[in-house]
């Protein structure tokens, strides 16, 4: 059987070579596929050779009934003889083109089931890869990866312009599955990522470990992940030598929206788009990078679906340690860990929408946002953000050296219901959760325990003009050196429902309020308790420089040390002790 008599992978027969065949899979791509490309093209070799004998021999085995007469009467003289034989033949040709059609229809579905069945790629990285082109220049396919088989990528390809990829860039609707699969890049490689979904491309991914991407460093992105709550310098004063010199110290007021990302290094090398941007220009969305997403990168328009797989051990010079997602990306049940990245998410970076489903992302790390970064600081664009959906997922053992050792939203909205943020850790900020610069944050039935800050806001921060929404939650075990061991506001609004903030804790030596800690922002609590909280100076519940915190007449502020609420500047109303 010659190749010109392979079916392509799902689209229409391959044109002849010459015209756009590549050299490269002529010579060892097609030879090294197996299974139903082979079938199917059989198949349609057979139906082709038999297709005439079939049509003569069903219509003489099967000679047509007489047709029933609709009136009444004889139908055996010269008329009815004619109409009888004119009937056979009617039958007989309508026969013939039910059977055609059926074969038609048959040869058909047998495409589509062996488009939908997929086509085996041997354990060899080049077929994997000329695989995946062959897919791309024919409307995609579903490519069976081999059972147990490490596909290790020893070179990359500079594709799309979007920084050197080990695996072509995915152009069309191509599914990986894997059976205890593999792909990794070579220990000794140069740096490259793994997987690049374009712009219109859709890569659905299912049983592989994606494992050891590398991209390079990203000076810019470093730089623009540093940010500080622009309120805080004011409450480091404050923490003075007691509770009424902090009083005195610290500025009530809220800080203005320009302030939102204050202290943003600045970033040598931009270009003159970005800087066109950052002055009020073209200000839409965040750019790939080429040092962004070591395992995945999804580029704007692009679409990923994961499931029931795990990226292990990547390091993006840029944001998104194994995942960045420009445009949209659903991963379920798997996992993301022990990957890196020098900007924001060392898990997981996202500037489009993001799903995460039934997983987890554990022991990551990268300057901000530990385990997810949804949002670029620094950028101040009103794109700069995205969605964020987290569901019945968990969010463990992540570390930022600046803020948000768990997950940071920048001018984004990231939504997390049924989920944990646990032990997560910040040189900085915002050890579990934070909030900057306009961005949208809400939480339904989480777990925040045990995150840890070396400055404030140990389990949740919101910082100015940003927003979070907090029910049927709680916020237990966290830990800050100095403020707001459970909650701090710093400029910000936080609506607590339902919720207890509990046993957390600020160590520092001049701290306060182990509970909750409001810098000019606004906190109301509705049938909720803050309880149990401990710092070392008064008040150890709830410490405000302004009258913004409310408290309902359900909720209750108990049992806090030294004390509940007095020692605050403000004493809320109904906070006693």
């Amino acid at each position: 059987m010659s190749n010109d008599e392979l079916t392509s992978y799902g689209g229409p027969p391959p044109v002849p070579p010459g015209r756009r065949r590549r050299k490269i899979w002529v010579a060892a791509g097609v030879a090294g596929l197996t299974g139903v490309v082979g079938l199917a093209a059989l198949g349609g070799v057979a139906a082709r050779d038999q297709k005439s004998g079939d049509r003569n021999n069903a219509s003489d085995a099967q000679p047509a009934a007489a047709p029933k007469s609709e009136a009444p009467g004889p139908t055996t003289g010269e008329n009815g003889r004619g109409d009888e034989e004119a009937g056979r033949g009617d039958d007989k040709a309508a026969r013939t083109g039910a059977e055609h059609k059926g074969r038609e229809a048959s040869s058909g579905e047998q495409r589509r089931d062996d488009k939908e069945r997929g086509h085996e790629v041997p354990c060899d990285s080049d077929k994997l890869i000329q695989a995946i082109e062959h897919a791309n220049d024919n409307r995609g396919g579903t490519l069976e990866l081999a059972k147990g088989c490490t596909y290790e990528l020893t070179r990359s390809d500079v594709g799309d312009g979007t920084g050197p990829n080990g695996l072509p860039v995915i152009t069309q609707a191509v599914t990986l599955a894997g059976r205890d699969t593999t792909i990794v890049r070579a220990a000794n490689a140069e740096p490259f990522r793994i997987l690049n979904v374009g712009r219109s491309g859709h890569l659905t991914l299912k049983n592989v470990v994606v494992k050891g991407g590398l991209t390079q460093a990203d000076p810019i992105a470093a730089s623009r992940a540093k940010v500080e709550l622009s309120a805080k310098a004011a409450a480091k004063a404050g923490a003075g030598t007691n509770a009424k010199a902090g009083a005195k110290a610290a500025t009530p007021t809220k800080a203005p929206a320009a302030k939102a990302a204050a202290k943003v290094p600045a970033a040598t090398g931009a270009s003159a788009t970005e800087a066109a941007r950052g002055a009020g220009g073209d200000a839409t969305l965040v750019d790939v990078a080429p040092g962004d997403g070591a395992g995945l990168l999804v580029q704007r328009g692009g679409r990923a679906d994961v499931e029931h797989s795990e990226f292990l051990l990547h390091h993006a010079g840029g944001n998104g340690g194994a995942i960045a997602n420009f445009g949209t990306a659903r991963v379920a049940h798997s996992r993301v860990a022990t990957s890196s990245a020098g900007g924001v998410g060392g898990g997981v970076f996202n500037a489009g929408v993001f799903r995460l489903e039934e997983s987890s992302i554990t022991d990551n790390s990268a300057v901000a946002g530990g385990g997810i970064g949804n949002g670029v600081p620094g950028l101040g664009l009103p794109g700069a953000g995205g969605t964020l959906w987290v569901w019945k997922s968990t969010i463990e053992h992540n570390r930022a050296t600046d803020n948000a050792g768990g997950v940071l939203t920048y001018r984004g909205t990231a939504t997390l219901t049924q989920s944990r943020v646990v032990g997560n850790h910040s040189g900085e900020d915002g050890g579990g959760l934070l909030a900057l610069g306009d961005g949208q944050l809400a939480l339904e039935k989480v777990l925040v325990a045990r995150n840890s800050a070396d400055d404030t806001s140990g389990g949740l921060g919101v910082g100015p003009e940003s927003t979070a929404v907090i029910a049927q939650s709680e916020i237990t075990d966290n830990v800050a050196e100095r403020n707001g061991g459970g909650l701090a506001t710093y400029g910000g609004t936080a609506v607590v429902r339902d919720t207890a903030i509990v046993a957390n804790r600020v160590v520092g030596q001049n701290s306060v309020a182990g509970g909750i800690y409001n810098d000019g922002g606004q906190v109301r609590l509705e049938r909720s308790t803050v309880q149990a909280n401990f710092s070392v100076l008064p008040p150890g519940g709830i410490y405000t420089t302004n009258d913004g915190v409310r408290i309902d007449r359900s909720s209750a502020v108990t049992a806090n040390r030294p004390t509940n609420c007095s020692g605050s500047p403000v004493v809320p109303e109904r906070c006693f002790g």
